[in-house]
């Protein structure tokens, strides 16, 4: 087995091996993971995060050892705090990095960070306040940065930078925690899915206070949420079908 660790600020993650194959996620500086098959130019991956899969470029990652991998795997929560953040190396070529980036491997890459990091799980309260760092950041199927992303990544990566763990994709996530039975029994923090016609878990958002849900639509987004759904507070119109809410933390 092999194993390999995220060098760059933001890298796409392929469905398959190929420049112009659909980008599935994101890996962010940082992120490591086990290389499941390797080629000329691509490697199979699976992120210890979240068990995800995908191809990325050979050219965008480094090569380290299990007991780095292992190491790592192991190691404390230390997450880049602030929406862009950089890295310099040992000749002050600067990187830069987006919010969440994980920093254990900076003396694996002989990297050097002067900026604020996340060292500890926060309170339930701080995920309404992270979420509003991505308010606004246009929808991106596969992303997980302010500059791009998507529903699934967006509750993702506001729960990492809070100390929690959730799965990569919405119907996986929809498979975490402790389902409640009326919106009225949420808290700001949990989550709401949406299925479609076919009955598919195919979104999520984050519910606020007053009956509120941010989510991931076109862009980053406040929206109302009632027991059909979301109702677009522009449109005038319900967008999406509610399927469950749930409790993580």
């Amino acid at each position: 087995m092999q194993y390999g660790i995220c060098n760059l600020g933001i890298v796409p993650i392929r469905l398959e091996p190929s420049d112009t194959s659909e980008m599935v996620t994101q890996a962010l500086y940082g992120d490591y993971f086990k290389v499941l098959e390797q080629r000329k130019k691509w490697s199979r991956i699976r992120f210890a995060f979240d068990k995800y899969e995908g191809w990325i470029d050979n050219k965008q990652y480094l090569e380290i050892e299990e007991f780095n991998y292992n190491d790592l795997n192991q190691s404390d929560i230390n997450l880049s705090k602030d929406l862009i953040e950089f890295v310099s190396d040992t000749s002050n070529n600067l990187y830069p990095i987006p919010v969440g980036s994980d920093l254990n491997g900076l003396d694996l890459l002989h990297h050097n960070f002067d900026g604020s990091a996340v060292t500890s799980k926060s309170d339930k309260g701080n995920i309404i306040k992270s979420a509003f760092l991505f308010l606004n950041a246009p929808y991106l199927w596969g992303g997980k940065t302010p500059f791009g992303i998507d529903c699934s990544g967006f509750t993702q990566m506001v729960y990492k930078i809070n100390g929690y763990k959730l799965l990569r994709d919405a119907s996986e996530q929809a498979t975490q925690g402790e389902a409640l039975s009326f919106i009225e029994e949420s808290e700001p923090g949990d989550l709401a899915f949406f299925d479609n016609a076919e009955g598919h878990i195919t979104h999520v958002g984050i519910i606020m206070e007053d009956n509120y849900i941010i989510h991931a639509h076109g862009k980053v987004r406040i929206d109302r949420l009632d027991h059909s759904g979301i109702y677009n507070i522009d449109k005038n119109v319900h967008t999406h079908k509610l399927r469950v809410i749930k409790k993580i933390v």
